[in-house]
């Protein structure tokens, strides 16, 4: 039976048309980046998974230097308009494996939902381990679209060299495709794109079994009402992720976490399945 654990890596608020877009083609762009409201602040959540004698981490969470002068692009609309962090040293990853009585060396994969910084900004505490990252995903993270697309790639540590899924394991309920990291068929990547095309949610095996979601939605409010975020590029994929991860919590007992829902740590502690 795997044991997870919910790592705080700090707290970051977003205009509220992002974590609910208004509108629908560019016009959802243009509100989230206009909207004058911002959410309340929401957590960093990365996932820390006992799974025999293995540690499975999902996502590294932010680091401290994002309040460095520099380290977001000033001239990009969304880091200027958009988002606001607060990440001390003490929140990063690796503090906070040390406070779980884990050490960096003790993870044997990551697995990456996708590649902006608040899931990718804690690399640097994980040398040594496989990482794991959707295909597409990293490939849209290069080059100048990628930063149009608002990944840091270059931030990220110069020795890293990331290994990419292979979705070959089969279907997961309706969604069509899983990669099995272990080896063992209790911890499954699962594309569900939508916020990012190449991005991927992790499914582990229980009863009931636990959906580490990343950002397929900012909350388990949003994934109900079916609202999509004003960060999906296509708007339709998305819809349809939420719609298959609530056909799937309809087929078995689902705990669904996503990374920035205040309520993620209450429902993993209490084994608080979806009511689809």
């Amino acid at each position: 039976m795997a044991k997870i654990h919910a790592i705080r890596t700090g707290m970051v608020q977003v205009r509220k048309a992002q974590a609910s877009s208004k509108g629908h083609g560019v016009a959802r762009i243009v509100n989230m980046l206009i909207d004058n409201e911002w959410t309340d602040w929401l957590p960093i959540y990365a996932w820390a998974i006992e799974h025999g004698n293995r540690v499975v981490l999902v996502d590294t969470g932010e680091t401290s230097r994002v309040h460095e002068p520099g380290y977001h692009p000033s001239w990009h609309p969304f880091y200027r308009r958009a988002s606001r962090f607060k990440v001390a040293p003490e929140d990063e990853l690796g503090p906070q494996l040390r406070a779980l009585g884990m050490q960096a060396s003790d993870v044997s994969d990551v697995i990456l939902t996708h590649l902006h910084t608040d899931h990718a900004g804690g690399l640097r505490h994980v040398v040594g381990c496989r990482t794991w990252v959707d295909r597409s995903e990293l490939k849209r993270s290069q080059g100048l679209m990628g930063r149009l697309n608002g990944y840091l790639p270059n931030r990220w540590p110069k020795w890293w060299q990331p290994e990419m899924l292979r979705f070959n394991h089969g279907p997961v309920g309706p969604l069509p495709q899983s990669a099995d990291v272990t080896g063992s068929g209790g911890i499954l990547a699962i594309p569900t794109p939508g916020h990012t095309p190449g991005h991927v949610s992790v499914l582990v095996d229980g009863s009931p079994s636990v959906l580490l979601a990343g950002d397929t939605s900012y909350t388990q409010g949003l994934l109900l009402a079916g609202k999509v975020d004003g960060v999906s590029p296509n708007e339709a994929v998305a819809r349809q992720t939420l719609g298959d991860i609530r056909a799937l919590a309809r087929q078995r007992p689902l705990v669904y976490l996503p990374s920035h829902d205040p309520e993620s740590e209450a429902r993993l502690n209490g084994s608080q399945t979806l009511s689809a």
